[in-house]
């Protein structure tokens, strides 16, 4: 069973940094793409950051190009997202994904499995 546990979140000032992690098991990490996404309330979850397979295939919605990155480390089972210059509009619940495949998508129904979310708040 594929499970994705996502940590990291929390409070910031604007202009501050935060780096979320997700650790994966039950699957074979290495084989599926992965993907961040996020729901403020009263809002639709929106795909935030996407990477392929072996890490060399990136995606960015553009809203956060240039402030946030996305990266994955295949021998912990592990994915990041790397938010700098926080706005108050970053804030939402963030949450991990698992892709159908290997190569990089961005379409929520794309992703198969997800994570139960962390929260991240920024201050203005």
């Amino acid at each position: 069973q594929v499970q994705l546990v996502e940590s990291g979140g929390g409070l910031v000032q604007a202009g501050g940094s935060l780096r979320l992690s997700c650790a994966a098991s039950g699957h074979s990490f290495s084989s599926y793409a992965m993907g961040w996404f996020r729901q403020a309330p009263g809002k639709e979850r929106e795909f935030v950051a996407a990477i392929n397979w072996s890490g060399g295939g990136k995606d960015y919605a553009d809203s956060v190009k240039g402030r946030f990155t996305i990266s994955r480390d295949n021998a912990k089972n592990t994915v990041y997202l790397q938010m700098n210059s926080l706005k108050p509009e970053d804030t939402a619940v963030y949450y991990c994904a698992r892709a159908a495949g290997l190569a990089v998508v961005t379409a929520v129904t794309n992703f198969r499995s997800w994570g139960q979310g962390t929260q991240v708040t920024v201050s203005s």
